[in-house]
Formats: C-alpha cells, structure tokens, sequence
C-alpha cells in the first residue's frame, strides 16, 4: 500500500498550546501508511503581494514544505470564532502569487481542540471556506471539535481517555481513506 507523506500545521504559536498536544496525539494514532512533519508557521513575515515577485527565504521554504507533502493536516484552536491570524498569514503565504497555489489538489483535513464545549467549530467552518478557496479538496466526515480536559493528552500525544483515542483513531483512519480517494479521482500526474 502506498505511504503518503502528510504535513502539519499547528495553528497556535505558543509553546504550550493544547493543539500541539492534539497534534502529537494524532501522529501517534495515525496508520502506518502515513508519515508526518510538522510544517511551522511561527516566523512567517506577514503577507503582502509585494513580496510576490521575490519571496522571503522563509516564506519559500514554506510554500515548498507544503508543495512537497502528499496531504496536509490543520490542527487549530479557535481565536475569536475564527481561525488564528498566523494560520491564515501561513495560508496566504503558500497560496500566493496567483496560479502558484500549493494547496491545489492537496488533500486536506481539519481539527482542532478547545477548553470549550463546542471546541472550534466555527473556526473550523471558517478554515473550510478559506482552504475551498483554495482548491484544497476537504475530508468533511467526520467532523472532529474535541473538548479539551486537563490531562485529556499527554505532552507525548499519550491520549488518556478511551472513547476519545478511538475517535481520533478513526480519524486518522478515515482520513488515510481519503487520501487514497482523493488521488484515485485526481492522480497526481494528470
């Protein structure tokens, strides 16, 4: 079976942040026929097209990174019933200039965790628009807002509640799925 390459983003830049938690919980349940690396977004300038004709050497390395994966993973908290403004500086980075977007055809998946009860889901709906935009196709099902609790995850991505590690299990497994379906409908070399 084919192993694809998956990149991850952390949409928190602090240190501490209970979606890195998610994240390292996720590469841990993942299948074996997916490899991960994290892609970081932390010391991306802010976008302008200026830039565009002469990207920063960052900003290139990023836009490689994503170009270079088989599928990319959004682990994102929720700022203000929206994603965080480094997420989306990131977005805008790689999918810059016009007809050079490296999310075109890349399989994508969102989640996200939340001390709240509703965890991200309305970042998550406003991930979704920004990465259809995007012309990234999108693992809809299932939908994954996972309240966060004290000692829920590890800080080695150990998930410690039972109904909550075969959740994240089978999303992972579902979205392998996906990226299988994905490149039977869109090969990458057509």
């Amino acid at each position: 079976m084919t192993t694809f390459k998956v990149g991850y983003l952390i949409g928190s830049l602090a240190k501490d942040s209970i979606n890195r938690k998610l994240a390292a919980a996720l590469v841990r349940v993942a299948p074996e026929h997916l490899t991960f690396t994290e892609i970081p977004i932390r010391d991306l300038p802010l976008y302008s097209y200026d830039y565009d004709a002469d990207y920063p050497p960052m900003a290139k390395a990023f836009k490689d990174a994503i170009a270079s994966v088989d599928a990319v993973l959004f682990v994102t908290p929720e700022y203000n019933r929206s994603i965080p403004g480094a997420l989306k500086n990131a977005i805008d980075w790689a999918s810059r200039p016009y007809g050079q977007n490296s999310f075109t055809r890349k399989p994508s998946a969102v989640i996200g965790t939340s001390p709240g009860a509703i965890g991200t889901a309305v970042g998550q709906q406003h991930l979704r628009s920004v990465l259809g935009f995007c012309n990234s196709p999108q693992m809809n099902a299932p939908e994954a807002y996972i309240q966060f609790t004290p000692g829920l995850i590890t800080d080695d991505g150990e998930v410690t509640n039972e109904s909550t590690a075969e959740f994240l299990t089978n999303y992972m497994t579902e979205f392998h799925q996906f990226i299988v379906r994905v490149y039977t409908a869109l090969p990458r070399d057509a």
